[in-house]
């Protein structure tokens, strides 16, 4: 990987691009492209965001700025290498006064703050560069900054393994050419094995061609449940 394709993925939001995430990424691509509504995604975070929580790639903040915390003044700490996403998303949820931290998840987080309880990284790891493999490195920069039992949660495009039409095969080759995304080899079962190497327990659901997926610390092993679309019951179930 050369050192600029880590900044490659996030150069495209400027303020101008920012003011019109919400209803072009989230409101148009998600629920036509990706077939995973903003509504699915933000039920996502309702299930899993703590009072004291690290948001990873903000973009535009839409998600922080309507979950419903489970406290009135929650603590909320924001990581992103782009400064415009970094100040659009803290001026969306001033409220909260949140802490702010403009970093690499590629390279080691230096960090020294209170450790947080739940890591959401959503619409992120399908900007990183390299295979989801070499996209680990970002857990790796920030598991240590989550406390024992802290849920890891967040959503993110994938190629193989997850239903894709003609019109999500084509936006994907165009972002991936332009260097927006950085996803081709992106599967789900990678994405399992890369969770499960460093998570007590995976979650992943699919949900058009995106993997929702959450972890959490439990007792008696690793766990691993891969839920289709419309389905209630998992499809498949590995202990380890």
């Amino acid at each position: 990987m050369h050192k600029d394709d880590a900044h490659a993925g996030q150069a495209i939001y400027s303020p101008f691009v920012l003011s019109l995430y919400d209803m072009g990424v989230l409101g148009l691509s998600c629920r036509w492209l990706w077939r995973c509504p903003s509504s699915v995604l933000l039920a996502h975070y309702q299930r899993h965001i703590s009072s004291n929580h690290l948001d990873v790639g903000v973009g535009s903040g839409f998600f922080l700025d309507k979950v419903r915390f489970p406290a009135s003044r929650p603590r909320v700490g924001l990581m992103d290498l782009n400064p415009n996403s970094l100040a659009y998303c803290a001026r969306r949820i001033a409220r909260y006064q949140p802490e702010v931290l403009q970093r690499n998840v590629l390279e080691p987080v230096a960090y020294t703050g209170n450790r947080f309880d739940s890591l959401a990284m959503n619409l992120l790891l399908h900007c990183l560069p390299g295979s989801l493999f070499d996209k680990a490195r970002a857990l790796d920069n920030l598991l240590p900054m989550v406390n024992a039992g802290a849920r890891v949660f967040g959503a993110t495009l994938l190629q193989e393994g997850v239903p894709r039409n003609i019109a999500a095969r084509g936006a994907m080759r165009v972002y991936n050419r332009r260097g927006i995304f950085s996803n081709q080899d992106d599967s789900l079962a990678a994405l399992a094995q890369v969770l499960t190497r460093r998570l007590d327990q995976v979650d992943i659901q699919v949900e058009g061609c995106m993997g929702l997926l959450w972890a959490g610390k439990i007792s008696h092993g690793l766990s691993l449940w891969c839920y289709p679309k419309n389905k209630k019951a998992p499809i498949g179930s590995l202990f380890i």
